[in-house]
């Protein structure tokens, strides 16, 4: 048994001499190679200029695809992101457009982005049944800026 535990302990110390060993190894090089990146930075500080660029890239025409109708198609976001201002499409377009409960698909139609006022979208909404307390346009509206400002919206 003396053997047994002398046996075991030299294995131990054997396994822990090994263990111990330090092992030199060689450090990595790692090449990293630096390219030169030129970024071109646009800053515009007017939060108006932006909505503006923003409001210039929308669509302005829309082509009628199957199970449209005006209501939905002025609220996307790209028309004008209100459902009650469908009177403006309509209003546009009377030559393709005799009843506005009519559209067909392959239609095309103008969607103004300019050449109205206030009191027009107004109208517009109070046509297409906007709560009288809820004639002008919500924040979320795609409007021109300038109407936009009019009404105190932030941009």
């Amino acid at each position: 048994m003396k053997k047994l535990i002398l046996l075991a302990i030299a294995m131990c110390l054997v396994f822990a001499w090994g263990c111990s060993k330090k092992v030199k190894t060689e450090p990595e090089v790692v090449v990293v190679e630096e390219k030169e990146v030129i970024v071109e930075q646009v800053v515009v500080t007017d939060p108006m200029d932006v909505y503006k660029a923003e409001y210039d890239a929308l669509p302005v025409s829309h082509t009628v695809t199957k199970g449209e109708c005006l209501w939905w198609i002025s609220e996307y976001k790209h028309i004008y992101n209100d459902p009650f201002m469908w009177p403006m499409i309509y209003k546009a377009n009377r030559g393709q457009i005799k009843n506005p409960d009519l559209i067909y698909p392959g239609q095309q139609f103008e969607v103004p982005r300019y050449g109205f006022d206030l009191e027009e979208v107004k109208a517009a909404r109070k046509d297409a049944g906007a709560p009288w307390k809820a004639l002008e346009p919500g924040q979320d509206a795609m409007i021109p800026a300038e109407m936009r400002a009019a009404l105190g919206y932030s941009f």
